[in-house]
Parts: C-alpha cells; sequence; structure tokens
C-alpha cells in the first residue's frame, strides 16, 4: 500500500508527498536530512491530508494531480477529508 499525504509546515505552506511508511516519512520531514529539501527549513510539519492507495502508479497520478492544483484546491481536500472524518 502506499500512502498520499500532504502536509502544513510551520509556514502554513503544504507539502504533497507520496511513502510506504507514512509515521517514518512525518519523522525523516521532521528531523533527517533524508526528508525532502522543501520542508527541512520549515518544520515542524504536520499531517492534514492522507489517502491509501493499492498501487504506486495511482498514488503518484494523484500526487501529480494535487501538486497541479492552486492552495485553494488543496485546502477543499483537507476540509473534504475532515468532513467525512467527523
Amino acid at each position: 500500500m502506499y500512502t498520499l499525504y500532504i502536509l502544513k509546515c510551520k509556514d502554513k505552506t503544504l507539502y504533497t508527498g507520496i511513502t510506504t511508511d507514512l509515521a517514518r516519512r512525518v519523522a525523516e520531514h521532521r528531523a533527517s536530512m533524508r526528508g525532502a529539501k522543501y520542508t527541512r527549513g520549515r518544520g515542524p510539519v504536520r499531517v492534514v491530508y492522507m489517502r491509501k492507495y493499492r498501487t504506486r502508479s495511482a498514488a503518484s497520478r494523484e500526487e501529480a494531480r494535487i501538486k497541479k492544483l492552486p492552495r485553494a484546491g488543496k485546502a477543499r481536500i483537507i476540509d473534504a477529508q475532515k468532513s467525512r472524518c467527523g
């Protein structure tokens, strides 16, 4: 399984990525040189959205689609998940 995730950084920017181990990847973003260059100076980060996919290609397609969205589009995706989860 692959997890698509969106992080909210300390500077309120959003970062989108995919991983097979969300806990490990978030820890890397927070404290390691293995985290994305984008998030290194913008920590701490927190997960604001996640969704699981069976294949890497499906997760990658959705990641690419989300990355093309303006901030308002990403916010709608995040808000829609919040309303579904309560």
